[in-house]
C-alpha cells in the first residue's frame, strides 16, 4: 500500500537559512548531534552523516505525557560554506525509514547534497523512532485466504504496543517534523516526499507555509482521496500500459504476439485454481513447496508493475506461466514482496490507514463487482477493513483531506504507468499550487527519484524554486527500461 490560511512565498535559496549542520555545531540548534553511518538495508553500503535523538510527546495532546525518540540523521552539504535550505526527506509505505530510503538512493541525491544538508527524520513508528513492526503471516494463503489469521495477527500486535499505536498519524507525524526543524535552528526548510511521504509533505506545507522553501512531490498522493478504492483500479490501468508498449515494441511483440491472450489465461485459471510448486528459496537456496494462487498472480502482477524495471520482466514471465513454468514468477514476487514488507513497519501503517482512509470508505462509493474483475481484486479493501475493525483510530486534522491550496514552489513527478499514484492525481494537486511544475515520465512506475536525469532536475529546482523556468529538456531522451525477450534479458 503504497499505497499523501495565509500561505507565503518561499524565501531565494542561499538567503533562507543556516545549514543543519552548521547550526548543530555554532549551537544554532538545541538537538546534539555525533558522528554516524547510515546502512543500506541489504547492508551492502553506508554512509556517514551525523545523527541525534529528539524526546517528542507521544501523544501530542499531553506534552507532558510519556515520550518517545525521533531517529534524526544530517548528512552535511559538501559545500560547509552554503545557505541554502536542508532538505527534509518523507519516505514512503506508509511505514519506511527515511534514512532507509536515502541510503538506498544516495546516489540519487549526490547532486542536492552538493549545496543542501541532508536531513533524515524517521517518521514516528518507523526505523529506529519507536517503530512498530508486527508480525503478519508470510504465506501467500494464509494472508489472503484466512481473515481468522489476520485478526490474529493484528491482535498479538496490539498486545505488543497497546493502544498508544493511535498517536502515529500523519497529523502527529507533521508536529514531530517540526519539532525538528526547530530543534536544529532552522527557519526554511525544502521538502522531498516520496509516495505516502507526499501526504506528510502536503500536511506540512498547509501547517507550515512559512517554513517551507520549495518541495518534490514524486508519486502524487491526491489528499482528497483515500488510500485503497482506487489502488485495484490502477494497478489494471498501469498494467495496461505495460502490456501495450509491448505490443508497440517490435522485439517483444514478436516474442510474445498473444501475451494478452496468456494474461488472461492465467487470470480466468488462478481464480479457482491453486498449483503447489516446488522452488529454491530466492533468498536462502533452500528449496522450498509454496502454492501459487491467484492472490500469488495479483501479488506478482501488483509488485513487478512498481518499477520499469521489473515491469520489463513481466512479459517474460507471463509467457512462461502461460506455457505451466511458474516458477521464475513465483521467485521473482516473492524476492520483491520481501524487499518491501521487510522495510515497512506494518504497525505504523497500520496506524495511518486506520485512522486517515478506511474510515472514508463508507462515503467512497465503492463498487466491488468492478474491483472485483481487477487483478487485485477485493483482497487488499477487505485486508484493510478486518484490520481496522481491531485497529484504534488516532489524531487526525480535520483538513487532512481538504484540497491543497498553496504558493509554495512545487516540482510534481509522474510515471506514466504508476499502479498507485498515477498522473491523475498529481494533475489534481496540482490545480491548487500557484507555482508548480508536473512532470510525467512515459513508460515509468512508482517513484522518479533515480530515473534518468531526475537527480539533476531535483537539484537545479531547489536551487532555483523556479519551477516554470525548469529546462526538463534531458527527460526527451530517457526511455524506460527494454522488454526481456526471453528469460535471459532483452534482444541485442
Amino acid at each position: 500500500m503504497k499505497v499523501l490560511a495565509v500561505i507565503l512565498i518561499g524565501w531565494g535559496a542561499g538567503a533562507c537559512c543556516a545549514s543543519a549542520g552548521a547550526a548543530a555545531e555554532t549551537g544554532g540548534g538545541t538537538l546534539p548531534l555525533h558522528e554516524c553511518r547510515l546502512e543500506h538495508p541489504l547492508l551492502i553500503s553506508s554512509v556517514a552523516a551525523r545523527c541525534g535523538t529528539l524526546r517528542v510527546a507521544e501523544d501530542p495532546a499531553q506534552p507532558s505525557g510519556a515520550a518517545i525518540g525521533l531517529s534524526v540523521a544530517v548528512v552535511p552539504a559538501l559545500d560547509r560554506r552554503s545557505a541554502a535550505a536542508p532538505l527534509f526527506v518523507l519516505a514512503g509505505g506508509p511505514g519506511q525509514s527515511a534514512q532507509a530510503l536515502y541510503a538506498s538512493f544516495v546516489g540519487a541525491f549526490a547532486r542536492i547534497n552538493r549545496e543542501h544538508d541532508i536531513v533524515l527524520v524517521d517518521q514516528r513508528g518507523t526505523g529506529k523512532s519507536a517503530p512498530l513492526f508486527c508480525d503478519y503471516p508470510q504465506d501467500w494463503q494464509e494472508l489472503s485466504d484466512d481473515a481468522p489469521a489476520l485478526r490474529e495477527a493484528t491482535t498479538k500486535c496490539l498486545a505488543k504496543f497497546g493502544p498508544r499505536v493511535r498517536f502515529y498519524t500523519t497529523s502527529a507525524a507533521v508536529q514531530d517534523l517540526d519539532a525538528v526543524r526547530q530543534a536544529l535552528g532552522l527557519r526554511q526548510i525544502d521538502l522531498y516526499g516520496s509516495s505516502y511521504g507526499t501526504r506528510v509533505a502536503e500536511a506540512y506545507m498547509r501547517r507550515h507555509p512559512a517554513n517551507v522553501h520549495a518541495a518534490i512531490l514524486d508519486g502524487v498522493v491526491d489528499p482528497e482521496k483515500a488510500i485503497g478504492p482506487d489502488t485495484p483500479f490502477d494497478g489494471e490501468a498501469a498494467l495496461n500500459l505495460i502490456l501495450a508498449r509491448c505490443r508497440d515494441n517490435r522485439d517483444c511483440s514478436a516474442a510474445y504476439p498473444n501475451l494478452s491472450q496468456e494474461l488472461d489465461a492465467l487470470r480466468r485459471r488462478f481464480g479457482p485454481e491453486r498449483q503447489t510448486l516446488t522452488l529454491d528459496d530466492p533468498s536462502s537456496g533452500i528449496p522450498r513447496q509454496i502454492e501459487f494462487n491467484r492472490s500469488m498472480l495479483s501479488a506478482a502482477l501488483r509488485f513487478l508493475s512498481y518499477g520499469a524495471s521489473t515491469a520489463s520482466l513481466l512479459p517474460a514471465l507471463i509467457h512462461q506461466g502461460a506455457a505451466g513454468n511458474l516458477r521464475p514468477m513465483a521467485s521473482q514476487t516473492i524476492m520483491v514482496a520481501r524487499q518491501v514488507g521487510d522495510q515497512l513497519a506494518s504497525g505504523m501503517q497500520n496506524s495511518v490507514v486506520c485512522s486517515e482512509d478506511v474510515p472514508l470508505f463508507a462515503t467512497a462509493g465503492i463498487d466491488r463487482g468492478r474491483i472485483a474483475a481487477t487483478f487485485a481484486g477485493l483482497d487488499q479493501l477487505d485486508g484493510l477493513t478486518e484490520i481496522c475493525k481491531l485497529w484504534p483510530q488516532g489524531p487526525v486534522d480535520s483538513d487532512l483531506h481538504s484540497p491543497l491550496r498553496s504558493t509554495i514552489p512545487t516540482l510534481l513527478l509522474s510515471g506514466e504507468a504508476d499502479p498507485v499514484t498515477p498522473p491523475r492525481d498529481a494533475q489534481h494537486v496540482a490545480q491548487g499550487l500557484l507555482h508548480h511544475r508536473h512532470l510525467v515520465l512515459p513508460g515509468e512506475g512508482h517513484g522518479q527519484l533515480a530515473t534518468g536525469c531526475v537527480p539533476r532536475l531535483m537539484a537545479e529546482f531547489l536551487n532555483d524554486a523556479s519551477p516554470e523556468g525548469l529546462d526538463a529538456a534531458c527527460l526527451k531522451q530517457q526511455a524506460p527500461p527494454t522488454f526481456f525477450v526471453s528469460l535471459t534479458g532483452p534482444a541485442p
